[in-house]
């Protein structure tokens, strides 16, 4: 298992060290934070994309995106912390509860686009639906 962690640990160096090589090729770099910010929030909506249609898959019915929400969040936590603890082991940046914080506001306003976006797509169904029902109401009057 030690094995396996170390791996973990070595490759989430590996990627932090490239992602700040990337950041450090563009003429405004990112803060540590905003870029805690981008990252997480980037794996959140990741998470999202792939878990929402197995749990939607699974549940057929129901609150489907409160599942994928609470599950991804879950992940989510799990992931910053050891992100976190990584950078602690390997030296590779600093040990720091507020990119924790950071990358779950990423996270929670990625989340606010797309319930906003269901939102939409929601109310737009159900006025389409309600005018529907009207013309058929009319119609069945009028025969």
């Amino acid at each position: 298992m030690l094995k396996y962690l170390r791996m973990l640990v070595a490759w989430m160096a590996r990627a932090h060290s490239a992602i700040l090589s990337l950041n450090d090729s563009f003429e405004t770099n990112f803060s540590d934070k905003e870029l805690h910010f981008l990252v997480i929030g980037g794996i959140g909506l990741m998470l999202i994309l792939l878990v929402y249609p197995l749990f939607k898959w699974l549940a057929n019915r129901g609150r489907v995106l409160a599942i994928t929400w609470i599950y991804a969040i879950t992940v989510l936590v799990v992931v910053t912390f050891g992100i976190e603890i990584g950078q602690g082991v390997t030296g590779t940046g600093d040990m720091d509860f507020g990119d924790i914080v950071a990358g779950m506001g990423g996270f929670f306003a990625v989340t606010a686009v797309i319930v906003a976006l269901h939102l939409v797509t929601w109310t737009i169904r159900t006025i389409v639906e309600m005018a529907r029902r009207r013309r058929k109401a009319v119609q069945r009057v009028r025969s």
